[in-house]
């Protein structure tokens, strides 16, 4: 696998050569600061120019098209990371070595125009499109409630640190939803363009040449890179005791969440030794909280926790009981503390090693994956995939005894079902 990035003055061009993939892959990342009211209008966008272009205003002939690039996939999507909202867009196509065809010049023509050439008249997006599009958007926002994880999440979120900016969830706000219109929607779509900072990646079994002229000669933006923001949220204060907060809801299964605020740390310690603390707490059947909370006490369903870097946080997950709910709580606190004093075992850190790994290795296996992976060297400073299976390896005990003491709960929230249902 070779890898080169080029600056292109308004974007920054990644390519990756792999013989891994029959396809070639192609994502165009848009990043700015993240603000809340722009949440909901950039997702309606992202949708809407996906669904159909100024040359294939019916949704039947787009797809058509796309069948006929030997069923070209799009997608795009909307995420935060840290500090930043990201929209991105993508495209997999053939690579001609599969089909004796070479479609790439039609493939990346086809992503310039869903990002260039949107269904649009007198300044206003089709009507038809916007309103399909908008029901569509209406109804992921009002299903949030119905996935209790992501709902324990959200608001787990909203009451760590309201002024955060993981306290705005990605998926919009039916309040922002009704003040959309095709017009006000167009306006934003020419702010979107112009002041984003953009990384296009290419994978696949690639000619660097080729694609580069190819995404230089359909991609001409006009706004010219801005000085980049560090994205990594950090902490400078911590609670004292954890604020505890516990919403009824007529669920069977209760949703308990805990969010950990992590202090000053290393990119060493951010990019490798977390990680490994995260696995031997919470990071599978044979972590700490697995074999504690769930296996010996039987006090909830599921139990892991998860690292959110950029956000210098960490969240612990369960699915329980409102009557197990104190019990788990005590133990989960209990499990920080032994990761304090560090009660694990040397080869509980080589198996979490080698699970780290591996799972490197499987990202090698998807190009959507390694995309990620490469933007995250963009954001996170992190080293090549290589490097970090060195780096990896020189995480010691004492590294994960210090980190854990870096690490301070901050909110408790308790999503509480009818145990009666159970």
């Amino acid at each position: 696998m070779k890898y080169k990035k080029k600056d292109c003055g308004s974007f920054n061009l990644h390519m990756i050569k792999t013989s891994k993939f029959k396809t070639t892959t192609v994502s165009i990342i848009f990043r700015s600061l993240l603000d809340k009211e722009e949440i909901t209008i950039r997702n309606f966008l992202s949708d809407i120019l996906v669904y159909s272009t100024k040359k294939y205003p019916k949704r039947i002939d787009l797809k058509k098209y796309e069948q006929d690039l030997y069923s070209l996939e799009v997608g795009s999507k909307c995420y935060r990371l840290g500090r930043f909202y990201n929209t991105e867009f993508n495209i997999n196509f053939l690579n001609e070595k599969y089909i004796d065809d070479d479609i790439s010049v039609e493939s990346i023509e086809f992503l310039r125009d869903l990002i260039f050439n949107p269904n649009v008249n007198n300044n206003s997006f089709d009507n038809i499109s916007f309103s399909i599009v908008k029901e569509s958007t209406k109804k992921v926002i009002e299903s949030i409630k119905e996935d209790t994880r992501k709902y324990s999440m959200i608001k787990l979120f909203e009451n760590m640190d309201k002024d955060m900016p993981y306290s705005n969830h990605s998926f919009g706000y039916i309040e922002d939803l009704e003040k959309i219109n095709p017009t006000n929607l167009y306006e934003y779509y020419t702010k979107f363009l112009n002041q984003n900072m953009i990384d296009i990646f290419v994978v696949g079994d690639i000619d660097f040449n080729k694609y580069e002229n190819l995404i230089r000669d359909n991609f001409k933006f006009r706004v010219f890179k801005k000085k980049d923001i560090n994205t990594i949220i950090k902490h400078e204060k911590f609670r004292k005791r954890a604020k505890t907060i516990e919403e009824d809801e007529n669920i069977s299964q209760s949703k308990l969440a805990l969010g950990l605020k992590i202090g000053d740390i290393s990119e060493f310690e951010r990019n490798y030794v977390l990680t490994i603390y995260n696995v031997l707490l919470g990071g599978g059947s044979n972590s700490k909280l697995f074999l504690d909370v769930r296996e010996k006490h039987s006090l909830c369903y599921n139990i892991f926790s998860s690292v959110y870097k950029l956000d210098s946080i960490l969240v612990i997950s369960a699915g329980t009981s409102r009557k197990n709910a104190a019990k788990a709580i005590k133990i989960i606190k209990n499990d920080l503390k032994e990761m304090e004093k560090g009660k694990f075992k040397e080869e509980e850190i080589e198996k979490a090693k080698e699970k780290y790994i591996n799972s490197l290795n499987t990202m090698l296996e998807y190009p959507n994956a390694l995309v990620s992976s490469y933007y995250a060297m963009e954001l996170l400073g992190l080293d090549e995939i290589e490097k970090r299976k060195e780096e990896i390896m020189k995480v010691t005990y004492k590294d994960i005894v210090n980190l854990s003491k870096k690490i301070h709960l901050d909110t408790i929230y308790l999503l509480g079902g009818d145990d009666n249902n159970e």
